[in-house]
């Protein structure tokens, strides 16, 4: 008779299948975080911002040799956020190569093959981008404004950051990059091409408030001032038709009009 032959136990366990992996969206984001930091020119943007910042500050903190007419905290904010107008490029080109460089190097065939529902990964990277460049921006605009207070003490002016009024505008301006930027995020995510998104971004930041500008109509100065720059500006320098609030879902509204139609191609296009 045949003995028969068992096979050890652990030979049994090996052929048990393995557990069903999940890709979680904190993954997602931890990933995109670290495609986001390991990008050179990542690095020298956010660099170049801060240093915008604070130089932009510095120069008008210097020229200012006498009291303002302004209330102080308005000056102080002032200066500690006029790098914002000079920013708001540097943000714009960083929001659109973010995306776009994905697709010029082939990298987008990648993330998407690991992540097959494909949604998740455009999600991803604008929060990552977005917290990131708040943060950095908000960092540039916190150090220009210890730069530049001392300077304005000199001549008159003084403020604190326990200023309700200093500290949401500050706030506010790091703010408005953020939107910014994350707006021209979607603008590349849905033309997919560097130097198309940036001409967009730019021309609609920059080029059509200057053209409307010289145009008398009263329906130019109402449209003019519902464009994302100009309703944005509200939320650091104040003035405008909108609260802060409006501003805000003004500049969301704009995103939504780029991310919605991105999101759709995303799912629709090859990569």
């Amino acid at each position: 008779m045949t003995a028969a032959v068992t096979a050890p136990s652990h030979a049994r366990a090996s052929h048990q299948p393995l557990p069903e992996a999940r890709l979680r969206f904190t993954g997602v984001l931890a990933s995109e975080w670290i495609k986001l930091t390991t990008l050179r020119s990542t690095v020298w943007a956010y660099a170049v911002l801060i240093l915008l910042q604070v130089g932009m500050g510095m120069v008008l903190a210097l020229n200012i040799t006498t009291g303002s007419p302004q209330s102080d905290a308005s000056t102080a904010v002032f200066a500690a956020s006029i790098g914002v107008m000079l920013n708001q490029l540097v943000i714009s080109v960083l929001g659109v190569l973010v995306i776009s460089g994905e697709y010029s190097t082939g990298q987008i065939r990648s993330s998407l093959t690991a992540v097959p529902k494909r949604l998740p990964v455009l999600w991803a990277k604008a929060i990552v981008f977005s917290v990131t460049s708040f943060v950095v921006s908000l960092v540039g605009i916190l150090a220009a404004y210890a730069v530049t207070s001392p300077i304005l003490s000199g001549a008159g002016v003084s403020s604190s950051l326990a200023d309700p009024e200093v500290w949401a505008h500050l706030v506010g301006a790091a703010g408005y990059l953020a939107l910014i930027g994350l707006f021209a995020f979607f603008v590349g995510a849905l033309l997919r091409n560097t130097p198309g998104g940036i001409a967009a971004v730019l021309g609609l930041v920059l080029v059509v408030p200057a053209v409307l500008s010289f145009i008398s109509a009263e329906w130019v100065t109402v449209l003019t001032q519902w464009l994302p720059a100009s309703a944005g500006q509200t939320l650091f320098f104040g003035g405008g038709v909108f609260e802060p609030w409006q501003a805000v879902l003004v500049m969301l509204g704009w995103i939504a009009v780029v991310a919605i139609p991105a999101a759709v191609l995303l799912r629709r296009r090859d990569a």
